[in-house]
This record gives structure tokens, C-alpha cells and sequence, in this order.
């Protein structure tokens, strides 16, 4: 693949993720959007948010993950749960999962 091709794949994957982005404000004003609509696209946000939280907590690629990581996670996601400070979630998590593993687990 040569330089310019990248160079203009690039460029218009640029274009196309602003147009994308800059019709959210253009359209507002103009489309109203259904309440019940608006809470499903949340709720379906926070489900697809979960799903992924569960397959990189639990897999490593094809095989699961080591014991540390799903532990680091919950022990993250009951600390956040409880609007726990960010630094301190974070923290925490990491630091289960380091502990864990330095312990052989």
C-alpha cells in the first residue's frame, strides 16, 4: 500500500467522522426524539458497556484470564458502585490484581 493511498484513507475517514459527529448539534433543533426511545438507547448503552466490561474481565483472547483480573475489576466495580473517587477505583483495582498475582494467583 503506498504513502498517498494511507494519506487519503486517512483524510477521508477524517471528513466522514466529523460529518458524523457535526450532525448531532445540526439535526437537534430539528428532530425530537420519543422519551421512551431515549431511555432505551441508554439502557442499551449501559448493556453494551457491561458486555464489554465482562468479556475483557474474563477472557484473554480465546482462553479465560487469570484469576487477578476478573477480581481487580469487581473489587474496581463495587468501589466505583459505591461513587468511590476514580484515582481510588483505579487503585484498588490494580492493586487486587497485583496482589493476586503476586501471591501465585
Amino acid at each position: 500500500m503506498s504513502t498517498t493511498s494511507l494519506v487519503v484513507g486517512a483524510l477521508l475517514l477524517g471528513a466522514a467522522t466529523f460529518a458524523i459527529r457535526a450532525t448531532g448539534p445540526l439535526l437537534h433543533s430539528r428532530l425530537q426524539v420519543p422519551a421512551r426511545l431515549m431511555a432505551l438507547m441508554s439502557l442499551a448503552a449501559t448493556v453494551l458497556l457491561v458486555a464489554l466490561l465482562a468479556t475483557s474481565a474474563l477472557f484473554d483472547g480465546q482462553e479465560l484470564s487469570d484469576p487477578a483480573r476478573p477480581a481487580g475489576v469487581a473489587v474496581g466495580g463495587v468501589l466505583a458502585w459505591r461513587r468511590a473517587p476514580f484515582v481510588v477505583v483505579v487503585l484498588a483495582a490494580a492493586g487486587t490484581a497485583a496482589l493476586i498475582r503476586a501471591l501465585g494467583g
